[in-house]
């Protein structure tokens, strides 16, 4: 599936314009939602836009924001800034069974600019997945089970690192981001869902009652973690 995302119209002096409007505020600012054209623009990659100060304290407040939400990411387009930047964090509380079938382990935080990532085999997980800027709903997105990331450190410094369960799963939500895609763009819509009726109904180790009863991936064979997710939110991911 193909979703050409037209470039951000922001300058790089408006990138650090709005940048500075958002740091000179009281009150964490809110998540931008699904129909803000920001999310459905190619972010500009990180070129110097902001001082390596800015740049910090930018990094700091998407911390708190994700933290807040709460969740395991935000890329910078979800707070209405088309610049290629996304924080990562993991550190939920979880029990063990949980964590064994999602392939879930900690991640310790830390921020990526210009990402790019590249599938590690053909192995694929299906989970239910979240988004904080698609409030309220979820659905059964099939990514790759493991990826490598490419991407350049804040303190400008090319890396890469490769990522498997759980993580590449929130590593692929929050670059995507950066490229004008929600995670809408990649599920299966017979498996949307809200929150309450994902929690009444689905919230199993895995998505084989859902895929029987909503009717989806129909002669499709299960691949990698057949189990619930989602990227920004602690239960599911949602970034």
């Amino acid at each position: 599936m193909s979703h050409a995302s037209p470039p951000t119209s922001f300058s790089p002096a408006r990138i650090r314009e709005f940048v500075q409007e958002l740091l000179a505020m009281d009150t964490l600012p809110p998540i931008v939602q699904a129909g803000h054209p920001v999310l459905r623009q190619r972010s500009a990659l990180f070129d110097g836009q902001l001082e390596q100060g800015e740049l910090g304290q930018l990094i700091t407040l998407m911390r708190k924001v994700m933290h807040e939400a709460p969740g395991v990411g935000l890329a910078a387009p979800q707070l209405g800034i088309p610049l290629q930047l996304a924080v990562l964090e993991d550190q939920f509380e979880i029990d063990e069974e949980t964590a064994a079938a999602r392939a879930r382990t900690p991640l310790d935080f830390f921020a990526i600019l210009n990402p790019s990532y590249t599938p590690l085999g053909d192995t694929t997980a299906a989970f239910f997945e979240g988004c904080l800027s698609v409030s309220g709903l979820q659905a059964v997105v099939e990514r790759p089970e493991r990826v490598r990331l490419d991407f350049v450190t804040p303190e400008g410094e090319p890396a890469s690192g490769d990522f498997s369960g759980w993580q590449a799963r929130i590593v692929q939500h929050e670059t995507d981001h950066l490229h004008g895609m929600l995670y809408l763009d990649r599920a299966e819509l017979r498996s949307l869902s809200t929150n309450s009726e994902y929690a009444a109904r689905w919230a199993e180790p895995g998505i084989g009652t859902a895929r029987q009863e909503l009717g989806f991936m129909a002669g499709q064979p299960l691949g990698g973690q057949d189990v619930p997710g989602a990227a920004d939110v602690p239960g599911t991911p949602d970034a």
